[in-house]
């Protein structure tokens, strides 16, 4: 009796389909971080051949998530620490603030319909979903990105684009079930960058990144306050801007 066929040496999107679910597993730390990752195993689970398994951890390794050790086969990488994680979000706010004051001042390239139909999906599903954390990076991604797109400098954008914040981040801590405070936090720089007003871009973008870390702080107990600030969430209360874990 002839065997079933393996799909996905046929199926174009075979590859993507498995990088998607190992990269899945990789960020949930179902494949924990620091961990050896058994090629056959792995194909044997996501019933596919070892090929395109191979190919969607060459892309993970471009993502930096896992690391091919010469002889040793691929391994996760390990997750942010502390300081790794300070770094990022220094160097976050270096670039990004600036990057939306830019695409608030270019009428051009002004990237405020693309925010608004990312935002508009997320509340959709929101609406829909109780936990959207996984959905929620991948919409960050989007968001972050189409800023940084915007300004048309290449340099900066592979920068940021090498250090894969969004995935590591998220791997470090998960964030928010219901993505309340970034869509909020969202809404605000896109008013800003659709409305053409750079200082206000620049502002909101800082206090959103910054927010972010604060939420880091609180997630691991370091900061017991609320991790809010001024002019970002007015019904809340200031929490310190502490940008130490």
């Amino acid at each position: 009796m002839a065997s079933n066929p393996d799909h996905s040496q046929a199926d174009p999107h075979a590859s993507a389909s498995v990088y998607e679910l190992i990269r899945s597993r990789v960020l949930r730390e179902e494949i924990p971080p620091n961990a050896r990752i058994n090629i056959d195993a792995l194909a044997r689970e996501l019933e596919v051949s070892s090929t395109p398994v191979r190919e969607a951890l060459r892309q993970l390794q471009g993502d930096n998530l896992v690391v091919q050790e010469p002889g040793r086969g691929y391994r996760t990488t390990p997750i942010l620490n502390a300081a790794q994680l300070r770094e990022l979000f220094e160097f976050r706010l270096l670039v990004e603030p600036w990057a939306a004051k830019i695409a608030a001042m270019d009428r051009l390239q002004n990237p405020g319909y693309i925010l608004e139909r990312e935002i508009a999906d997320i509340t959709e599903l929101i609406g829909r979903q109780s936990d959207i954390r996984y959905e929620l990076m991948d919409h960050d991604i989007r968001f972050h990105d189409a800023i940084l797109r915007s300004t048309s400098n290449e340099v900066v954008r592979t920068a940021y684009a090498q250090t894969h914040c969004h995935l590591h981040a998220f791997r470090l801590h998960p964030g928010e079930r219901t993505g309340e405070f970034t869509v909020a936090e969202h809404r605000v720089i896109h008013a800003a960058i659709r409305g053409h007003e750079p200082e206000a871009a620049e502002q909101a973008m800082r206090d959103h990144l910054t927010a972010a870390y604060l939420r880091f702080e609180v997630a691991h107990g370091v900061n017991s306050g609320a991790p809010y600030l001024p002019g970002t969430h007015e019904d809340r209360p200031a929490a310190t801007t502490s940008l130490s874990l």
